[in-house]
């Protein structure tokens, strides 16, 4: 499989959904929030069910609440249009910015199965999390985060899905 695709059913059509794709739908504004729900969904599906899956039957719940995330899951699945999207950002820890896995955690049940997806560690930089919680980034800091934000998704993308997130099934149906 690709490392900047992911493909999906729809009513038993195929669709294959580009990172480039899923970029242009969000706009320029979180590429690394994309790259990370990509890449968590990447990781997550094969442990769902014969892929590819049904798109609109796929429920996530995830610490993850940036717009980049929340696009691209829309997109592939159409979970915030059809009401499967949760975000609960206790799920990351008690404190999502310093408590591992933070934001980076996702949960998908397609069918009665269940799949975590969590970053594994190394994948976000500190500097990237320091400038995200500032409140009051001079231009320079603004411009700084950006770039890092740009530098996410470009390292991110190429990469195994599995080498960013570790995915792991919970819940069967009957178990």
């Amino acid at each position: 499989m690709s490392m900047d695709k992911i493909i999906v059913l729809e009513n038993g059509h195929p669709i294959t959904f580009s990172f480039p794709e899923l970029l242009k739908y969000h706009g320029p504004g979180f590429p690394g929030g994309v790259a990370h729900a990509l890449k968590a969904m990447q990781a997550a599906f094969p442990l769902l069910g014969e892929e590819p899956l049904e798109r609109r039957e796929v429920a996530i719940e995830t610490a993850f609440s940036g717009p980049g995330g929340r696009d691209c899951m829309e997109m592939v699945t159409r979970c915030a249009t059809d009401g499967r999207l949760t975000v609960d950002r206790t799920l990351g820890g008690s404190n999502v910015i310093d408590d591992h896995p933070g934001p980076y955690f996702w949960r998908f049940t397609y069918r009665g199965r269940t799949v975590e997806a969590r970053i594994r560690p190394g994948h976000v930089r500190a500097e990237f999390v320091r400038l995200g919680a500032k409140p009051d980034k001079t231009p320079e800091e603004t411009a700084r985060h950006e770039e890092l934000k740009a530098e996410m998704a470009g390292r991110l993308v190429p990469l195994d899905a599995r080498e960013v997130y570790d995915a792991r099934l919970v819940n069967a149906a009957g178990n």
